[in-house]
């Protein structure tokens, strides 16, 4: 018997490739794509509108008894204005957090998730209420309390910072605080060392305000809140130009330390180091240029800046010490108003 392979023409070579498709490899254990199940792809305009019909006489008759002939007007206005189509087209699901956990269209009255309210049910909870007591508390299997007051706490030492500041509790809580300098000291006493925790902070609201406050406790955080209500507490305006750099260079000094601060054109960012930078900011400047060509002791820097900030002459205080009086050319000064 011959064990060579019968000849075949090209052409049925290609039919039997075309029947007999070669068998792909699976590197993953979910089927190929030709074993999956396909489903049609319906378009939206291809809906159809069974599921949006009207409301039929029985239905109306159901609804009349349980809503009033007003209500029931406004039912009517409500599916007229609702088209099925666009309800079809333009329907979707809902992803907001106050969204219903199963999908109902509130057609039907469950007997578990829909408790039909009865008189019974409303004389109870009015009851309730004149009582002073929770109406929803015996539906749910559980005795009936008074109904409490919920009262905010509120925080004595902020509430007498907002009264000695004039800014509300809310401009408090907007405010930026930034904590640059601390370290632990230590106090001699006859009866020992008793050690401390110092905190250097500065406050700020961005828009030309700033203020530094010193704070000095054995705890940390009574000493981090003591500086931090000490610097809202210290807040003074700092002149700005165009709302985004000084006037010209100042110079503030502290101790041994210089901090000389120079003005710069539009886009020029805060180039300075990290504690002046964080200090401008708080203050709402954009646009600075600082050096300290001496002692860079980290307190110190902060301090001179802040003087050298507060301590800005202003061309209209120039103006009316030399008796001139001040032209806006620009119309920058003063907005393009004329005075």
């Amino acid at each position: 018997m011959s064990t060579t392979k019968s000849f075949q023409c090209l052409v049925c070579r290609l039919r039997h490739a075309a029947q007999h498709p070669p068998i792909r490899r699976q590197f993953h254990a979910s089927s190929s794509s030709q074993a999956r199940k396909r489903f049609p792809s319906v378009k939206a305009s291809e809906l159809s509108e069974a599921g949006y019909s009207e409301y039929t006489p029985r239905e109306k008759k159901l609804l009349s008894l349980k809503y009033t002939s007003e209500q029931m007007k406004i039912i009517e206005a409500g599916e007229k204005a609702v088209s099925a189509v666009d309800m079809a087209q333009q329907g979707r699901m809902r992803t907001d957090p106050m969204r219903i956990k199963y999908l109902d269209d509130f057609a039907t009255m469950r007997p578990i998730l829909d408790r039909p309210l009865t008189a019974e049910d409303i004389e109870q909870a009015q009851r309730g209420l004149q009582e002073g007591r929770n109406p929803g508390s015996k539906k749910r299997g559980l005795e009936a309390t008074p109904v409490e007051e919920e009262k905010e706490e509120v925080d004595l030492p902020m509430l007498r910072l907002s009264q000695q500041t004039g800014l509300s509790l809310d401009e408090i809580k907007r405010i930026r605080v930034k904590n640059l300098v601390s370290h632990r000291v230590v106090n001699q006493t006859r009866m020992g060392k008793i050690q401390s925790i110092y905190f250097l902070t500065i406050a700020g609201n961005e828009d030309g305000m700033v203020g530094i406050g010193e704070g000095k406790a054995a705890e940390t955080e009574d000493g981090r809140r003591q500086a931090m209500m000490n610097a809202i507490r210290n807040m003074k305006p700092v002149a700005r130009y165009e709302e985004r750099t000084i006037y010209g260079e100042v110079e503030g000094k502290v101790g041994a330390t210089i901090v000389q601060l120079s003005s710069r054109p539009p886009g020029f960012g805060n180039r300075c180091q990290s504690l002046i930078f964080e200090l401008a900011r708080a203050a709402g400047i954009s646009d600075l240029a600082a050096r300290t060509p001496r002692s860079r002791n980290k307190m110190n820097v902060v301090k001179a800046a802040f003087q050298a900030l507060t301590k800005q002459r202003i061309p209209e205080d120039v103006a009316r010490g030399r008796g001139r009086k001040m032209v806006d050319v620009r119309n920058v000064y003063y907005g393009g108003q004329v005075l």
